[in-house]
């Protein structure tokens, strides 16, 4: 885990990572959502719908940008404030995304950083866009 302060962190600065999208992530998903439709959980309805196999949820998807904030950029020091986010392309299990994220702006005074942030499927593809803000602290003596 990272631990940028507002003093050490710097406009440019650049992360990424890849996570697997899994079978378990899905129905760990459902279950703590409670979101249940058939969309997410039913083969034989996304395939009716004209996809391969269920669509991971976008907020699945969506939750590596408080990966992104809360271990990498800036880490332990972060408080996430804000995702402004696109859902671009589906997701489906057994994808691998890869997660960039940069900070573009380090508001000394606000102590607050905005970062801009994409995820990309195997292929390259886009999936999701997003713009995030998030407080980030002092270093401490």
């Amino acid at each position: 885990m990272n631990r940028y302060t507002i003093d050490t962190i710097r406009v440019g600065l650049k992360y990424s990572f890849e996570s697997e999208v899994t079978h378990e992530k899905l129905q760990a998903f459902t279950l703590i959502s409670g979101d249940i439709n058939p969309l997410h959980t039913d083969k034989e309805h996304a395939v009716k719908r004209g996809h391969p196999d269920v669509v991971v949820y976008g907020m699945l998807t969506a939750s590596l940008y408080s990966t992104l904030v809360g271990v990498y950029l800036p880490g332990e020091m972060a408080l996430l404030q804000e995702v402004q986010t696109q859902f671009k392309r589906p997701v489906y299990v057994g994808d691998t995304l890869t997660l960039e994220g940069e900070v573009v702006d380090v508001h000394t005074l606000l102590k607050r950083i905005e970062i801009k942030a994409v995820i990309r499927n195997q292929h390259g593809k886009v999936v999701s866009k997003a713009r995030i803000f998030s407080g980030i602290e002092e270093a401490q003596v």
